[in-house]
């Protein structure tokens, strides 16, 4: 950790990895508070719900502070990845300006990570600006009373992750429902349409772990009330039982924004526990939080609600998100942070989110300390993957090329520190310009910026069908699997029936979600207790090899299954107009240093090359590396059907290898008293053994079955 008025710091790794703090300025500026004046203040409807405003405020001076800068001189070769999850889905920020603020769609978190041997850490919650030059980079700090930053050193990525872990705290375990399929929307509108659209998850055979309720579940005209319309859903407790008899879990939607005339915004007032100038609580405050909490307990969580989905968590993102075109990214940046000091002081500009997120947690472990925390939120900062939180990317349009975009950002949010972050799998936008069949209650019918997707006709246009199976294909190796979108419907049934390709495609890829369970579970397991990645850079994993440094469209799934997304059309374009013979299929490479296995067929491939793999409607190229064990389930409705219980063992030969399946009661905080287990599984190439022992407390009571896929002249053969 350094200091305004510290030496500056040379480190070298190996001659490899050179950092060098070498300059730190502090300039004084001005702090103001402000007030409304002489009118009160307004609320209007935004794409982030209802929100305060005044048509004229006062500046007044409130205090002193400083403005920062940090810059490193830094080698000329290595990478320059992480900070958290944007918009562009660029991998290497080197020579380039990044503006780290929290938005829709942006989680700006200053963690540094690099190929050369070290990352950097900045400890502050205020909004600034990355730059790079060259070999030198800069961190400008909006505002800041002191400073303090850590700079890490480790033999490669993964070793860089695990000390930003050891200093923000481990990734929470999540429950293993959490892993399953979670089927969403904007939105559902009665507790018996939840209830219908759960069973007919039953009753056409397709796996499902959770329904989600978004916004608006209150009465008219009562935004962000914690309370159910009763004309809709007369009875919450009955309709999660009905849920749960089902065994789907339900999840909520919650805002910190409140419409003033609900009973919750009343109480927040009374008490003072707003934030200046807004309809937003105070999350800054300990007591507020509290308040927050018992407000969702009264009525939501009582009723058996299983997870909470913090929207808006970054609530002063509306002057950016408006227009019919997008604004510079610095003038995005200064209206954002501009707008965010009327209500909160400037050196927490960016961690609303986080505090937010930590009220939750600690007030649910206390209330029901048998049931782990599930969080999605829409923004965070540093240390969040602590408090039982999953990111995701915001709300994102319907195109290919945001497709191919999300990709880089999910690999960018793993090597931020962040394990569990997810999509709208579809896009959450995708409608362009046939307004009248926009979601969200939209009346205006305006052009805006954000609101850009490809297909007015949502899931009646066979190019939307084809673009959301690649995207739910690529969603099922992502952490979290979850639909969820407005404009158009996202249930399976509504992209065809059983037999079109489509229909077929997405079911099927849901069930292989399924299969995955127990290597899914063990992984975040390891994420846990060791500070693994789930969803890993190519860099993260071979290092040595020169071709991945340049590869962003690939990724791995754990240390063994190798993805590759497929982001372009083959099918239809926009219009369900069809596409002519088109060759079905997408170029991968294959890291050098190990042998590859083709996860549908079997067939085996040297490391080290480019590939044509194929890729029809059915399947996105996956590849598992010689050397892995897969645990498998037989098929299951749900994740925690058989406690996950792994019926098949899949080992990849060619060389050693080594797993191990994760055990525990699937909820609850059991495993923090050490009551868990593994079934460690060990394979010899040499003698092609095969061994499974069993350690920790947690029993296992039935014994996979073992495959091995292993090669021959032919290919590979599973055996």
């Amino acid at each position: 950790m350094g200091s305004h008025d510290s030496d500056p710091i040379d480190f070298t790794w190996n001659d490899m990895c050179v950092v060098r703090q070498s300059m730190v300025s502090f300039t004084p500026k001005t702090i103001y508070r402000y007030e409304a004046g002489d009118s009160s203040l307004s609320t209007k409807q935004t794409a982030n719900g209802e929100v305060s405003y005044a048509d004229a405020m006062k500046k007044i001076p409130a205090g002193k502070s400083y403005s920062i800068e940090l810059c490193f001189d830094i080698g000329d070769t290595e990478l320059l990845l992480g900070m958290g999850q944007y918009e562009d889905g660029i991998m290497n920020l080197r020579n380039r300006t990044e503006y780290l603020y929290e938005s829709n769609m942006r989680i700006a978190i200053p963690f540094l990570i690099t190929t050369g041997h070290y990352a950097i850490l900045i400890d502050s919650e205020s909004s600034m600006i990355f730059s790079s030059d060259k070999t030198q980079i800069k961190f400008s700090i909006e505002s800041g009373s002191r400073l303090s930053y850590y700079v890490f050193l480790g033999e490669d990525i993964r070793s860089l992750v695990r000390c930003y872990h050891r200093i923000t705290g481990l990734p929470s375990m999540l429950p293993r429902w959490a892993f399953g399929y979670i089927q969403s929307k904007e939105r559902y509108r009665t507790g018996e349409e939840l209830c219908k659209v759960a069973q007919r998850f039953m009753d056409e055979d397709i796996p499902i772990d959770c329904i989600v309720q978004d916004w608006y579940s209150w009465q008219e005209g009562m935004w962000g009330e914690k309370k159910f319309d009763k004309s809709r859903y007369p009875d919450l407790s009955k309709t999660v039982r009905y849920l749960h008899d089902l065994n789907v879990h339900f999840m909520v939607s919650i805002w910190p924004n409140m419409s003033p005339n609900s009973e919750n915004y009343a109480e927040f007032a009374k008490k003072g526990m707003l934030l200046p100038n807004s309809n937003l609580y105070n999350a800054f405050d300990e007591n507020a939080r509290k308040v927050y909490w018992d407000q969702t307990t009264e009525e939501i969580m009582s009723a058996g609600t299983d997870a909470l989905w913090c929207d808006n968590s970054e609530p002063f993102s509306d002057a950016d998100w408006s227009g019919s075109s997008k604004k510079p990214e610095k003038e995005r940046y200064l209206v954002v942070t501009e707008t965010s000091k009327r209500s909160m002081d400037s050196d927490r500009l960016n961690s609303y989110g986080l505090y937010h997120s930590k009220g939750i947690y600690e007030n649910w472990r206390k209330t029901y300390p048998g049931k782990r925390v599930v969080n999605l939120t829409r923004s965070g900062y540093t240390g969040i993957q602590s408090l039982g939180a999953i990111l995701w990317s915001g709300d994102i349009t319907a195109t290919y090329d945001t497709l191919r975009k999300q990709i880089v950002e999910g690999i960018r949010m793993s090597l931020t520190g962040m394990p569990y972050w997810t999509l709208d799998i579809g896009g959450f936008f995708t409608v362009n310009d046939k307004y009248e069949n926009r979601g969200c209650n939209d009346t205006e019918h305006k052009p805006l910026w954000f609101w850009r997707g490809d297909y007015n006709d949502g899931v009646d246009d066979m190019g939307y069908r084809e673009l959301y199976t690649r995207w739910l294909e690529f969603g099922t190796f992502l952490p979290i699997f979850r639909s969820h979108g407005t404009d158009t419907p996202r249930e399976p049934w509504q992209f065809g029936k059983k037999g079109d390709m489509f229909y077929d495609a997405i079911t099927d890829h849901i069930r292989l979600r399924y299969r995955l369970m127990p290597y899914i579970y063990s992984l975040a397991a390891a994420a846990h207790f060791n500070g693994e990645m789930i969803m890993r850079s190519l860099i993260a994993e071979y290092p040595d090899d020169d071709r991945v440094y340049g590869i962003e469209d690939e990724y791995l799934f754990g240390p063994f299954m190798l993805i590759a997304p497929v982001y372009v059309a083959m099918y239809y374009l926009p219009g369900s107009e069809k596409i002519g013979d088109v060759q079905k299929s997408r170029d991968v490479y294959l890291p050098k240093g190990c042998g590859w296995y083709d996860f549908h067929t079997g067939k085996y491939y040297e490391g080290g090359q480019i590939i044509s793999s194929e890729a029809p409607i059915d399947r996105i190229p996956v590849f598992v590396r010689e050397g892995a064990i897969i645990p498998l389930s037989d098929k299951i409705g749900f994740a925690d059907k058989r406690d996950g219980v792994a019926d098949r063992i899949r080992v990849y030969e060619g060389c050693d290898a080594s797993f191990k399946i994760y055990y525990d009661e699937g909820d609850g905080y059991g495993f923090e008293k050490d009551e868990y287990g593994y079934l460690e599984l060990k394979y010899s190439e040499s003698s092609h053994r095969f061994l499974m022992s069993r350690t920790g407390s947690y029993p296992t009571e039935k014994d996979p079955i073992v495959e091995r896929v292993k090669r021959s002249e032919k290919g590979a053969d599973v055996v």
